[in-house]
């Protein structure tokens, strides 16, 4: 199986399944001396870990995150950093009844096709357990990130149809203790005590819901990414639509641009304190493919989780129509364990173009 590693200069390689004996990752060139605070990679891993919640997946993982190499005396040394996060909670008789059957809108008919053998208990690769790894390389990467002074939030800003209202996002520090004052990750309290209410009646149901997070990232300077292939709004679409359940990524004004006259989404240049800024950000930071110093700003969009508990028609492994229904323990809406794992393959993505462009200005 290819495609376990993502990025150039900053690269992680994951691996491990749902229902191993663990998950991890292994993160090659991560500079030397960047300051490693353990209690911070756990606090990012508590954040994406199972059962937090009456509305998430009621798995128990402590998802404690044991660094293996890498690391000497709380600094990186410059050495591959292998991190081990051990699963402890696994149920494999939960999917039993599925093991010849091909549950709707998973990957399991694909694996199965592709590779002649799969993994039914939780998935295998295909599972969401496996993007804890990459919320610990993302911890390391945030920790690089923020030695540069810059930051990234992100919170749920729908849920369904019922959306948040705009933010202001001059303090993130206020937004992020906001954000992790509710459930449900959404840094406007009164949409989300709607969002919670919401998810809890689709979970009593039996069904699922779907959401948005926006991101904004700030402090990033002018020159990351590459105008052809290489474009920074490029590498962090990839990034997110590698995410689990992810069916969209929009940057700036997203698809709302389209709608709109070049007269008014023009981003106009002005010249502050010495500083070239723009008037409006409708290019959410990137132009060219190079991030202008301005906000990143984009927003990811979550399908539905596909395990719902319900009966449904479906086909074996022989090509038999047959009936299905949800078992075990799934989340009826993934946004507000997500939100630490877009923040997390933001960072990785920063993290890899911040060292591109060292390299290209020799370290300046």
């Amino acid at each position: 199986m290819a495609g376990n590693s993502f990025g150039n200069l900053f690269r992680i390689s994951t691996f491990g399944e749902s229902h191993g004996k663990a998950i991890g990752v292994i993160i090659d060139g991560c500079p030397a001396q960047i300051k490693i605070n353990e209690a911070f990679i756990q606090s990012e891993l508590d954040k994406r870990k199972p059962g937090q919640s009456k509305i998430t997946t009621q798995r128990k993982e402590s998802d404690q995150a044991q660094i293996l190499s890498g690391v000497f005396e709380g600094k990186t040394t410059g050495t591959p950093i292998a991190i081990l996060i051990p699963n402890e909670d696994q149920r494999s008789k939960d999917y039993s009844h599925i093991a010849d059957k091909y549950r709707p809108s998973h990957a399991d008919y694909t694996y199965q096709q592709k590779y002649g053998i799969r993994d039914y208990r939780g998935g295998g690769r295909s599972s969401a357990r496996e993007t804890a790894a990459r919320v610990a390389a993302g911890a390391i990467a945030k920790l690089y990130l923020a030695s540069k002074g810059i930051e990234i939030f992100a919170h749920v800003d729908a849920v369904g149809s019922l959306q948040a209202p705009n933010l202001d996002t001059e303090d993130l520090n206020r937004l992020l203790e906001v954000r992790e004052d509710n459930i449900v990750r959404c840094a406007d309290p009164a949409t989300a005590k709607e969002m919670i209410e919401l998810i809890d009646q689709v979970r009593k149901s039996g069904d699922t819901i779907g959401g948005k997070i926006s991101t904004v990232v700030r402090g990033v300077p002018v020159g990351l990414g590459e105008p052809v292939f290489d474009k920074l709004h490029a590498d962090l679409g990839k990034a997110m639509l590698s995410i689990n359940a992810v069916h969209g990524f929009e940057y700036g004004s997203g698809f709302n641009g389209s709608e709109m006259r070049g007269s008014q989404h023009n981003d106009i240049f002005v010249k502050n304190d010495d500083q070239v800024r723009t008037l409006t950000n409708f290019s959410g930071g990137i132009q060219g493919g190079i991030s202008n110093g301005m906000d990143i700003t984009f927003r990811t969009a979550f399908k539905p989780v596909a395990t719902i508990m319900q009966d449904q028609d479906t086909l074996n492994n022989a090509g038999e129509n047959t009936k299905i229904t949800g078992k075990g323990r799934h989340d009826p809406c993934v946004v507000s364990r997500a939100v630490i794992i877009v923040e997390a393959m933001t960072a990785l993505v920063l993290a890899d173009h911040y060292l591109r462009y060292k390299a290209y200005t020799n370290g300046e």
